[in-house]
Order: structure tokens, then C-alpha cells, then sequence
């Protein structure tokens, strides 16, 4: 990787370039998946390089109105969530006044750049609508999901072949370019790493969608039609895509190795996510088997990545045509941004596919009702927080929850007091911290009717998992009501308390159970309430005599106890 800022050339100033945000996107996939805090704090100085206190960007125009300028905005989201520095908050604003004005065909597609009037290139969903749609989720803009929905669904019709069912590089609503169809409006050509822009550019906008709004249901639908079209052009030999995919064999067409890495991506992240069937899984494979043989080259003591067109584009200074002839004279050059971002990311994926039959099928379900905490976000809007899936910030669950995703599972969020129904189908149940009055104006009070229904779905076959936090934090009486039908009291307490940075201090040892640590002889958890137990519950971990962890098997259910929060990201994605 590059040692400090973005920049292809020696010598040459570094640009806000969004190619700079392929590849910290898939470092981000990386730090998520060791918690090795060199992988964040790259990101970081990469975006440090360019944003400054006052949040304007250095190199940066609005005026310019180029959608592929908002790309690095999703590193930037990153930054804020994770760090809450407000210039990283103040840049992204400014990225998105860009989305409020940025210029748009009749039809209410984004322009691909100002430059550009009236063309949408596939590459454009990729760069802008999933940093729309993330800003949306987490400003709470529901509305902006319509727009971004009507974007996916306008440039499959306006740019699909009926025919083949893929997508060409771009469509001119006035029908005023050289390249553009007079009729149709499109492009000559299907172009490799443009189906993989906007393939990639399908399966991230869907993170961040409502589970509820009918929109996912439109992008799926057109995700499981790209993804059959994509796959019948696939080399069927290497396994890998051409750059122009429909013309196997034809002059100088080439295998590109771009394209190859996000159509790939594009298939297995569709696959792990339930978007797109099983079977798309044995393409992803055959075709980073396939990058692997093809690209992948170790030469003077590093690896390298071959096989990337460095650009292709329509229209501009030189004129770009977009005849078959103007694609192959694009050079293709080594460990191009653009197809090392594409490689970590499929790469990612590929990792992921060793963990994911370990909890392949099961859900794991967080409670939101019993801790319900709320604050005011820097716009002034109240927004939950404090142990939730979606938190990034030292206090939220986000890590845990990408560990429990790698390896299978489904992440939930109940935010309802439990009842035989909406327990129904979860597998893990994990209960923290619940609230008092310090923490919500109207706390929900664990009842013996919950701890009874809790009780019955371990019962059956539940894991429990009970997190609680030192009598100063924690809601204990409320805890112990449940904790209680196990065996367990949280006692009102502070042990293990930690001075400044002395981490040592909180350090315990777990070599005593195997069953739950079978490869951890030390973990560290500061600051909890000790455990008075009793049967069907067992004392698992202990310190200085104190009781740390416990564990009750009950009925064909378990049910594990703490009283710490513990997992929450301070401790998980190895930032401190």
C-alpha cells in the first residue's frame, strides 16, 4: 500500500480521487475482520490527508458536480460513526449538499458529472447511491429511499438489453453524443468493470436500506436479473470476465481482472446476504480462483495485481467513442486502485466463506426494549444508542455483530418486551445493561411474565446471554429478575476496577473453562458486578475468589451470565 497520501504517479499531488475509496473500503472489511487497529488508522490518515478541522475537503469542488467525488463519503461516515470528531461529520455534509443539488436527467437519474449533462453511466449508482443511502439510514431521511429505489430502477430500463439482460456503459437521455444511440440513447458497448460498478453498487445500497421498505424488493429483483445475465457471460475456462463480457474471442478482447473481482463480489456478498440463490456461489469461486491464477503474481518480494484497464470512459477531451476498438486501446497496467480495491473486496468475501457454516441458519436476537437509551445526535434529532447492532462508536455492539455475520448468522433487534412469538426463531437472546431512570425517563422493568417467557424459550432450546454492568450503570434489580430463574444474582457491587491505563488490572484469567474459551487463557473486563450463584447455574470464571462468569444449562437451553456489558466495541475492534 501506499505509505502516506493517495497517488498513482511519484512525485505527483495526491487527488480526492474515489478510487482512494475502493480501497479503504475493503481495508475497513479487513480491520472489522482482525480488529487490528493498523488497518483503521490507515483509513484515518488516508482521510486525514485531504480533510481538514473545519470539515471543507482539499481538492474537493461541489460546483464540479462529479458523482464520483461522493464515493470516499462512505470512508467518511466510517471515520464519524466510529470516532464522532465532528469535522469528519462536517465533511460529510458537505458531500451531500452535492446529493441535494446535483444535477439530474428529466427522468430524476443523478447526472454522472456536470461535464457529462444528461448521461448516466453505470459507474455512477456506485458512486453515489450508496453513500445517499447510508447518510439517509442514519439521518433518518425514509423519503430518500424512494429516490435512490427509482435511480436503481430507471437505469435497468433504460440501459438493459432485452436480449442478453446486461447492462451497456451508458445512456444519454438527450441522445446528443457521438456515442449514444439515436434511438436508445445507449452506449455501443457492455463494459466489464461497469456491470461490476453497478453490481457492487446493488449489493452495498441494500445494507443500509429499511427492512420494510418495498424498495429492497425492487433492487433484489434486479440484482437476481444482473446476476443471471453477468453469470452467462463468464468464461467458462478461467472463470473469469472480459472487458467487453459479450465478445469472448473477438480481436483483442482480454480477461480483465477489475471486472472479474466486483462481479464476484457482487455474487457472494449477494449469496451471504439471502439476496441472490446458493448456486450463484460456485461463479464467485470459480472466478476468484480464477483472479487468483490469472492476476495474482508475487515479483520482487511483493504481490501484485495484474490485468486492470486503467480507465474507459464516453465522451470527454480526447473523445471517447465507446466502438470496440476504443476499449482496447485503454491501457492495462499493474495494481491499478480501482482493481485492488475490487480484489480486497472479494477477497473479503472469500475469507468469510471458512466461518460462515459455523452459525449458517441461526439468529441472533438483541434486546432493545429492556435497554432503550436515547440521546440527541449533532443535528439535535434523538437517535438510539448504547449497545445496538447499528453503533460504531466505542459504545455500540457493531464489531460483535460483523464477528457473529462472518460467521452465519442473522442479526435482529426486538424492540418489544418478549413473548413466545417474537422469541420464536431466534437462536441467541442477549440481554444488556437494562435501563433505569438515569438512563431513560420511562424505563421497561424485566417482569416475572418476561423472566416466565424467557425462562420457557431457554426451555426449549435458547441461549440466554446476560449482560449486566456494576451497580452504579446498571439497572441490577431489574437483571436479577431474570437472572434469577437461572440461579444467578448480579450482587450490588464494583469489582475489577482498572486506574488510567493500567489495562493489566482488568485482566482474567478463563484457562478454568475451555468449553466456552478454547483458545483464550486471558480476557480482559473491567469495572463489573460479581455473581452470587447457585444451581441449576455453575461459576465458570473467577477472580480473587469473586465469581466472574456463569453458566446454567436449563431444560435443553443455556444460559450464560456477566455483569459487564463487556463486547461493546471499546473492547472489540482494537482501536484502544
Amino acid at each position: 500500500m501506499w505509505p502516506d497520501s493517495f497517488s498513482l504517479k511519484p512525485n505527483s499531488i495526491a487527488k480526492w480521487s474515489y478510487d482512494q475509496g475502493v480501497i479503504l473500503k475493503g481495508i475497513e472489511g479487513i480491520w472489522y475482520a482482525t480488529g487490528d487497529k493498523k488497518w483503521f488508522d490507515y483509513i484515518q490518515k488516508s482521510m486525514d490527508h485531504y480533510v481538514r478541522e473545519d470539515g471543507t475537503i482539499k481538492g474537493y469542488r461541489q460546483d464540479e458536480y462529479n458523482i464520483d467525488h461522493l464515493n470516499n463519503g462512505k470512508v467518511l461516515l466510517t471515520l464519524y460513526q466510529v470516532t464522532k470528531k465532528d469535522k469528519y461529520r462536517k465533511a460529510v455534509e458537505n458531500l451531500f449538499t452535492q446529493v441535494k443539488s446535483h444535477p439530474r436527467t428529466k427522468q430524476g437519474s443523478f447526472w454522472h458529472k456536470k461535464i457529462y449533462p444528461y448521461q448516466v453511466w453505470l459507474d455512477g449508482l456506485y458512486m453515489g447511491q450508496p453513500f445517499y443511502a447510508e447518510y439517509a439510514k442514519l439521518n433518518g431521511l425514509d423519503d430518500a429511499f424512494n429516490d435512490i429505489t427509482r435511480q436503481y430502477v430507471l437505469i435497468e430500463k433504460n440501459a438493459r438489453d432485452p436480449k442478453t439482460g446486461l447492462l451497456y456503459h451508458g445512456w444519454d437521455e438527450s441522445r446528443e453524443q457521438q456515442w449514444a444511440n439515436k434511438k436508445t440513447g445507449l452506449s455501443p458497448h457492455v463494459w466489464g468493470r461497469a456491470l461490476g460498478w453497478f453490481g457492487m453498487a446493488m449489493v452495498d445500497v441494500l445494507d443500509h436500506y429499511p427492512d420494510n421498505h418495498r424498495g429492497k424488493d425492487s433492487i433484489i429483483g434486479i440484482l437476481n436479473r444482473f446476476a443471471k445475465a453477468v453469470s452467462t457471460v463468464q468464461d467458462s475456462k478461467t472463470g473469469l470476465w472480459y472487458d467487453i463480457p459479450n465478445m469472448i474471442g473477438v480481436g483483442k478482447n482480454y480477461p480483465e481482472a477489475s471486472a472479474s473481482a466486483m462481479l464476484a463480489y457482487t455474487l457472494a456478498k449477494g449469496v451471504r446476504k439471502g439476496y441472490l440463490p446458493a448456486s450463484y456461489l460456485t461463479n464467485a469461486k470459480k472466478a476468484y480462483a480464477g483472479i487468483l491464477k490469472e492476476f495474482i503474481k508475487e515479483e520482487d518480494g511483493q504481490t501484485n495485481l495484474h490485468g486492470t484497464v486503467m480507465v474507459s470512459g464516453l465522451g470527454g477531451k480526447p473523445y471517447r467513442d465507446g466502438s470496440f476498438d476504443y476499449y482496447m486501446g485503454e491501457p492495462v497496467i499493474v495494481n491499478d486502485p480501482k482493481g485492488m480495491g475490487a480484489f480486497i473486496h472479494v477477497a473479503n468475501e472469500m475469507e468469510m466463506l471458512k466461518t460462515l457454516p459455523v452459525a449458517k441458519g441461526r439468529t441472533v436476537l438483541l434486546d432493545n426494549y429492556f435497554n432503550n437509551e436515547w440521546r440527541k445526535d449533532a443535528s439535535g434529532r434523538n437517535v438510539p444508542w448504547h449497545y445496538i447492532w447499528d453503533e460504531k462508536d466505542n459504545d455500540g455492539y457493531y464489531t460483535l455483530g460483523q464477528v457473529f455475520e462472518r460467521h452465519g448468522a442473522k442479526l435482529k433487534t426486538l424492540k418489544a418486551a418478549p413473548t413466545a412469538q417474537n422469541l420464536k426463531g431466534a437462536d441467541v437472546y442477549i440481554v444488556v445493561d437494562p435501563d433505569d431512570t438515569k438512563e431513560t425517563t420511562k424505563p421497561n422493568h424485566i417482569s416475572q411474565k418476561d423472566a416466565a417467557t424467557v425462562a420457557a424459550w431457554v426451555q426449549s432450546g435458547g441461549v440466554l446471554v446476560l449482560l449486566g454492568n456494576d451497580s452504579a450503570r446498571n439497572n441490577i434489580k431489574s437483571m436479577n429478575v431474570l437472572a434469577s430463574k437461572f440461579g444467578v444474582t448480579l450482587n450490588h457491587d464494583l469489582f475489577n476496577t482498572v486506574e488510567g491505563s493500567q489495562f493489566e488490572q482488568g485482566a482474567v484469567d478463563v484457562s478454568a473453562a475451555p468449553d466456552i474459551f478454547p483458545t483464550a487463557k486471558k480476557i480482559y473486563v473491567k469495572e463489573l458486578a460479581t455473581l452470587s450463584v447457585a444451581p441449576p447455574a455453575k461459576t465458570i470464571v473467577t477472580k480473587e475468589g469473586k465469581n466472574i462468569m456463569a453458566v446454567a444449562k436449563y431444560g435443553k437451553g443455556t444460559v450464560f451470565v456477566l455483569g459487564d456489558p463487556w463486547l461493546y466495541n471499546e473492547y472489540t475492534d482494537g482501536r484502544k
